[in-house]
């Protein structure tokens, strides 16, 4: 299938609310010239912003975003993406989390950072990218419900249990990715407090973002379960999410009349 068509389905079957943001990371420039040859539409930020703040166009809007470090105005999302060296402005951006500037120091540089800096940063609709590039990470803004499906299927595809998410202080967004693209692992964090007002994150939704290269067999087990019986694990046979109805209850029985 296509990317739209995965989207397509995604959106349909498990009823999400944002488009899944298909992130990518140019190292290569022909890689990158071939991106900007075939794309229709690219939106670049006007003014620098956060991360998080790009995927908003991509999640809430349909855009496709990519921009550079001059496109980034975020120091600690700099020092993930390998755009800028450890100094004393991002320890003490962290000093509020932490109990001394000795502990904030570990935490910053225990973050995931990319080995080698990127030339630029693509996000954009994953139905948006047929074409144009094979993503690096999926990342889903997602309710809990969608969360634990998404994991699940993971989880039978790739033959993983349990699963050990990844969760930094301040970096949900930025690090999370970057976790999961080098690690090549699936990652479920909440919110940080940056990625909660700078990038419109609500309080009930959570992040989930899984390896490009696994994406395909989480999606082909969805897929798998559709046809056995339908998107719901909760309840199988019912659409996505299934009855909330208490497991084996005597009382809550319906009956033809």
């Amino acid at each position: 299938m296509t990317y739209n068509e995965m989207q397509a389905v995604l959106m349909k079957e498990l009823r999400l609310y944002h488009y899944p943001v298909a992130v990518k990371f140019f190292f290569d420039g022909n890689e990158l010239e071939a991106f900007r040859q075939n794309a229709l539409e690219i939106h670049t930020p006007l003014k620098p912003m956060t991360f998080c703040q790009w995927e908003i166009a991509a999640r809430m809007q349909g855009q496709i975003v990519y921009a550079d470090v001059d496109g980034l105005g975020c120091g600690n999302a700099r020092f993930c993406f390998g755009w800028k060296d450890l100094d004393d402005a991002e320890i003490k951006g962290h000093a509020k989390y932490v109990q001394d500037l000795e502990q904030a120091k570990r935490f910053v540089v225990s973050k995931p950072m990319l080995e080698t800096k990127p030339l630029g940063i693509a996000v954009a609709p994953l139905g948006s990218i047929d074409g144009l590039y094979e993503p690096d990470t999926v990342h889903f803004y997602c309710d809990n419900m969608q969360a634990y499906h998404l994991a699940v299927d993971y989880m039978a595809a790739t033959d993983t249990h349990p699963l050990r998410p990844n969760i930094t202080m301040n970096s949900s967004a930025c690090g999370g990715n970057v976790f999961s693209f080098m690690e090549q692992e699936f990652n479920m964090l909440p919110a940080c407090s940056g990625s909660y007002n700078a990038g419109k994150t609500e309080r009930g939704e959570i992040n989930v973002i899984i390896p490009g290269s696994k994406f395909r067999a989480t999606f082909q087990r969805l897929m798998d379960r559709i046809e056995k019986a339908s998107s719901s694990i909760t309840r199988p046979g019912d659409g996505f999410p299934g009855a909330d109805i208490c497991k084996n209850c005597p009382l809550i029985i319906f009956k033809k009349q």
